[in-house]
């Protein structure tokens, strides 16, 4: 397995940046990718994998990095801190670029749906399961939160 074609993607893109001296949030977003990228990849190293990451763990490395950016702008809210807050989401704005698009709330409810059907399940003791198939199936272009909120309605 070759290093991933988005994290190439993405290196690309940050030494465009610096040499076009694009905005800063663009820029420093893109080191932020760039860095937690190769701390994936050492770490990955580490357990005896060679030749980088491939695409799909280079998108969940992204998708963590969007929730870390959710739950830090919604902290900032709390705390009165709306500059601080419009610059996660800003970032979170340049991760998105990298993801696939992302399935809005209507096709949500209807992956669970379909998860639901398909495994059988019938009350919340099958939420793990239906939860395990929607990660398999849709990684990167569902917000779990607000999937596993949809699951306990229909399951509750």
């Amino acid at each position: 397995m070759s290093q991933a074609t988005l994290a190439k993607q993405i290196a690309a893109d940050l030494k465009a940046a610096m040499k076009n001296r694009e905005d800063k949030i663009r820029l420093s977003t893109l080191r932020l990718m760039q860095a937690a990228i190769q701390d994936k990849d050492i770490q990955a190293r580490s357990q005896d994998r060679c030749c980088g990451l491939s695409d799909d763990e280079v998108r969940e490395v992204l998708t963590k990095m969007v929730k870390q950016r959710e739950d830090s702008a919604k902290t900032y809210e709390d705390a009165g801190r709306i500059e601080m807050a419009e610059q996660e989401r800003a970032e979170n704005e340049v991760i998105f670029g990298y993801l696939p698009k992302q399935m809005d709330d209507a096709e949500i409810a209807t992956a669970v749906d379909g998860v639901i059907a398909e495994i059988g399940a019938e009350g919340l003791k099958d939420m793990g399961k239906c939860m395990g198939a929607l990660k398999a199936n849709y990684q990167g272009r569902m917000n779990f939160s607000a999937a596993n909120k949809v699951v306990k309605e229909r399951l509750g």
